[in-house]
């Protein structure tokens, strides 16, 4: 006999959290379905533990950089003790407490779709109304000769572990791989990051990767960027990869950040006529890819972000409650959390231009016009950039690397979302003195 249920939540990470308590709320029979921790790996090997790691050695960084102030000591027990407190111990049986509280049935184990309305858990059947896909992704290893040889670490050991290797040869220079790099390198590791592109994060405009690289570069880090690791090997007790180019570094740790892919292997989606293309699960504006099956978060590979995954599980589970929702991807911000911070939203100029945008572009050195970057720090740092459509005389795209970008990019992405015209932004008063009055010389730099 199957149990039956109004909706089943395959995974719960952010995205199906957000999912299940709505539709909880909504008076709904749910079943939840997790294969590990209740919270996904934001919650316990990635976001919310790389940001308690960052924090302390930013803290440090910030007194160095500010006037008048002594250097902290950064005691290490005491930033791993709270790291773990903060990932839970790696224990989710309150929030499953939490969910069984709220009337939701609670299964642990792997799940797969066998058919419309059917999920298996582990020989039991749960028969549904509606099934959300929300299982996220894992990562990306590259073709690495050798590399089950070597030690590798992938986000899960970095940010769980209580020790700091001496060395650490990073694979990848994207957000992981940066914000990887500037902790460990923080905490006495001496850090070398492998980009296969010709610069850091390049899916953002070239002057982003170029000041993050200088300002890593700064720190010690050193960046190898148009090269790859083809092979790895164990010599007198090192570790040695050998570049692409010929050349070698050598290594205590290999670093995996070479980017994630949506997990939808074994899912079972061939049972309801889902094809997962390209590795995700294509859904329209609505977050629907089947009659009855829904999808949010990683496995759609529309954009690979904790705060998308969860927007997405607020669409998808107001649609299941009756209430029209569509999703709206224009001006989604994109934040590393990096020292100085890299923080964007919307197009780049480029993208803007194949898409056949008339693009004005405008990037201003934010110590040049403001006076809070000279009251936040010695030898002020700070570049914001906007992307405007000229003939619809909105924005379309905008990035900073600043400190605590990643608040105020906000005002950019709402400007994109709601497509307020340049005009009016004109006509905005920023606080004085504050890192937002950038943006009026950003606008009035736009040449129109």
């Amino acid at each position: 006999m199957a149990d039956r249920y109004d909706a089943v939540v395959l995974g719960m990470g952010p995205g199906g959290e957000v999912a299940a308590s709505r539709l909880i709320s909504g008076g709904l029979r749910v079943a939840v379905v997790e294969r590990e921790l209740i919270g996904g790996e934001c919650a316990y090997w990635a976001c919310i533990p790389s940001k308690t790691l960052l924090r302390p050695p930013e803290v440090r960084s910030e007194a160095q950089r500010a006037f008048g102030t002594g250097i902290p000591e950064l005691d290490r027990g005491g930033l791993f003790d709270y790291r773990d407190w903060m990932i839970r111990n790696l224990d989710d049986s309150a929030q499953v407490e939490g969910y069984e509280q709220r009337g939701a049935t609670v299964i642990k184990g792997e799940g797969r779709i066998s058919g419309p309305g059917r999920v298996e858990v582990g020989g039991e059947i749960l028969e549904a109304e509606h099934i959300v896909v929300a299982t996220g992704s894992a990562p990306n290893v590259p073709p690495v000769e050798g590399l089950e040889g070597v030690t590798v670490w992938t986000n899960r050991e970095a940010t769980t572990s209580r020790e700091v290797p001496d060395r650490t040869l990073i694979i990848g220079g994207g957000p992981n791989g940066i914000e990887a790099a500037q902790w460990l390198s923080r905490l006495g590791s001496r850090v070398t990051v492998v980009q296969s592109a010709d610069r850091l994060i390049d899916r953002e405009d070239p002057e982003v990767g170029r000041l993050i690289e200088e300002a890593l570069e700064e720190e010690g880090v050193t960046v190898l960027t148009g090269r790859q690791a083809v092979r790895a090997r164990k010599e007198d007790g090192r570790t040695v990869i050998e570049l692409d180019d010929g050349s070698e570094a050598e290594t205590d740790v290999v670093l995996i950040a070479a980017g994630r892919r949506p997990r939808t292997q074994g899912l079972g989606l061939e049972t309801v006529g889902v094809e997962a293309e390209g590795g995700a699960v294509p859904v329209d504006e609505r977050c629907r890819a089947a009659d009855g099956v829904w999808a949010i978060g990683d496995v759609t590979g529309v954009a690979l972000f904790t705060h998308v995954a969860k927007y997405q599980g607020r669409v998808a589970a107001d649609n299941i409650l009756g209430k029209e929702q569509r999703a709206d991807y224009r001006g989604i911000p994109r934040v590393v959390f990096s020292d100085p911070e890299i923080a964007a939203c919307g197009l780049t100029a480029e993208q803007a231009r194949e898409q056949g945008i008339d693009a004005a572009v405008a990037t201003v050195k934010l110590p040049e016009v403001l006076a809070r970057p000279w009251t936040y720090e010695e030898s002020p740092r700070g570049h914001l950039g906007l992307i405007a459509d000229r003939k619809q005389g909105v924005l379309v795209g905008a990035w900073a690397v600043a400190p605590q970008a990643g608040e105020w990019i906000h005002q950019a992405s709402l400007a994109i979302r709601a497509g307020i015209p340049i005009e009016r932004l004109l006509d905005t008063v920023a606080q004085f003195p504050t890192y937002s009055e950038g943006y009026l010389n950003a606008l009035e730099e736009l040449d129109l």
